[in-house]
């Protein structure tokens, strides 16, 4: 008996050691004096608090946090402190839906109008053919014209936003092209409700978030409560970091709606490595499922014919560095960013939330990359941050270009009252222009706090102001009509800034919506 006791003594002993030493080896292969390089690289950057996760062959070997949770409040952030992920998210809702798929309810090609039969695009030919697949790999065609304002800024519930794409225009034409859009996510998050019966938050909670044992994790504001350990959204607004409100994004919340900390996420990369689809012994998700989200799908276009190739799979970039398999994607929404990597051939994975815009996670991913590959002579930090101060520097130029632009001493049209009234577009529904004041106001679908003040331009162009700061500014016009009445005006939204820390304007990504007034 003593011998028995003995012989498994010593094969705990071989275990635990074998364990302990796979461990510190691989910590001892982080770049030197790598918690204080974020550190300093999180104050180059002027994040008020981020944090790390990294797994390596199968065991966590980092989880640490930087900084405060919400700037002055001196609360530092911790590997359990709760961020908004965004659109990391998405590579979630392609995981839910694999789960489907293994249970037969339904398949990646499975057309949408199978599961979801009221939904309609523009082009009757297309509305027949999409596919689920083609939801997942942005080949719709669509682009943000409707993801970045309409579908974030309503309350109106996910199905009625998929219903306003019958009026939408496709921006290219139909699987022809890679065209990131973010509605199409909260579509595939609906095939769950509409195949399964539980809403995507649900099935998202029991499905993923429990067996993983991702006890923080949520797919929605509205269940963070108060006192919970989370960071709080931060914007540099005229070259100041400042906190800035919330947003509940609920209707786009497959496409970016999962909140966690990186001690969760940690747990979510593990599953995704190894024997993928597997954690702790369980299998979530098959392997051939899993192989089908990770595996490329549709190309993105590469500038350089001898650069490394580009590829999107379900809620994966994919691309190769030095030889290797890389799976990432970025997440940004209001006063968040997150950077998520995974390198299968190491069993490599690190995440990196922040609570302002940034793009130090990528510098961390890589540098921690090339530390596993062993290599050390680049220091990525410095490499993006001098990419920024350039695009900033252009950004800002651009602007002032704007600004000079401007003809002064000119006034509206008309008396500011002719302007007063509802405007309707049949996609992006109600406007309503008021008057506060002396100012004019323009309220976007009778959502509270969705206002802009109106700052006369010139001519009939004026400035929008956002009440909520964090939204800046964009421009917008009425138009008259032949009789000299206001007919319409026209709302330039900016969908992708040059740089957000200069303003939302000058953007290269823009999309413009007629209002019509109403009699």
């Amino acid at each position: 008996m003593t011998t028995i006791f003995f012989k498994r003594y010593q094969i705990a002993l071989s275990v635990f050691v074998s364990l302990f030493f796979t461990s510190l080896v691989a910590q001892e292969s982080l770049p030197k004096n790598f918690d204080a390089w974020v550190e300093s690289s999180r104050q180059d950057w002027k994040i008020p608090g981020m944090a790390v996760g990294i797994v390596k062959d199968g065991e966590v070997v980092y989880a640490k946090g930087f900084g405060e949770k919400r700037l002055g409040s001196g609360e530092k952030v911790d590997a359990n402190t709760i961020f908004s992920i965004a659109s990391v998210s998405k590579n979630m809702t392609a995981a839910a839906l694999a789960i489907l798929v293994d249970e037969g309810k339904i398949g990646w090609d499975d057309k949408i109008t199978k599961h979801i039969p009221w939904f309609q695009l523009k082009d009757p030919w297309v509305t027949q053919e999409i596919t689920i697949r083609d939801a997942l790999i942005h080949r719709v065609g669509l682009g943000r014209k409707l993801g970045n304002r309409l579908q974030y800024m309503t309350n109106s519930s996910r199905d009625s936003v998929l219903y306003h794409m019958r009026y939408m225009e496709l921006e290219k034409p139909f699987r022809s092209s890679f065209v990131y859009n973010n509605v199409m996510y909260s579509l595939a998050g609906q095939i769950i409700e509409y195949a399964d019966g539980r809403t995507w938050d649900d099935f998202l909670k029991e499905r993923l978030f429990v067996p993983l044992e991702m006890n923080s994790a949520s797919t929605s504001i509205t269940q963070i409560k108060a006192n919970d350990n989370q960071a709080y959204p931060h914007q540099e607004i005229e070259g100041k970091v400042m906190p800035i409100s919330r947003r509940n994004w609920d209707n786009a919340g497959p496409a970016g709606g999962v909140n966690a900390s990186v001690n969760d996420l940690n747990k979510w990369m593990l599953m995704q490595l190894g024997a993928s689809g597997e954690f702790k012994g369980k299998t979530i998700i098959s392997e051939k499922q899993m192989n089908e989200i990770h595996k490329p799908q549709m190309v993105r276009p590469q500038s350089d014919a001898m650069a490394a190739q580009g590829s999107y799979g379900f809620g994966w970039t994919i691309t190769d560095y030095h030889g290797k398999r890389v799976l990432t994607h970025g997440g940004a929404t209001d006063g968040f960013n997150t950077a998520m990597y995974l390198m299968p051939e190491l069993e490599l994975g690190i995440i990196v939330v922040g609570n302002n815009f940034n793009s130090l996670g990528n510098a961390v991913a890589y540098q921690v990359m090339d530390a596993y590959l062993g290599k050390s002579d680049v220091d990525w930090n410095d490499r993006y941050l001098q990419g920024y101060k350039r695009s900033f520097a252009r950004a800002a130029e651009a602007r002032e270009k704007i600004h000079q632009a401007q003809v002064m001493k000119t006034n509206p049209s008309l008396d500011l009252d002719a302007y007063l009234g509802t405007y309707r577009s049949v996609g992006y529904g109600k406007v309503e222009v008021k008057k506060q004041g002396k100012d004019l106001v323009l309220h976007f679908w009778d959502t509270d706090g969705l206002e802009a003040k109106l700052e006369h331009w010139h001519y009939d162009t004026f400035r929008a102001v956002w009440k909520n700061p964090a939204q800046r500014e964009e421009f917008m016009q009425f138009h008259l009509g032949k009789d000299g009445k206001v007919e319409a005006l026209d709302f330039e939204f900016s969908l992708r800034p040059l740089s957000l820390q200069v303003g939302a304007y000058p953007s290269n990504y823009t999309h413009t919506e007629r209002f019509i007034k109403q009699k």
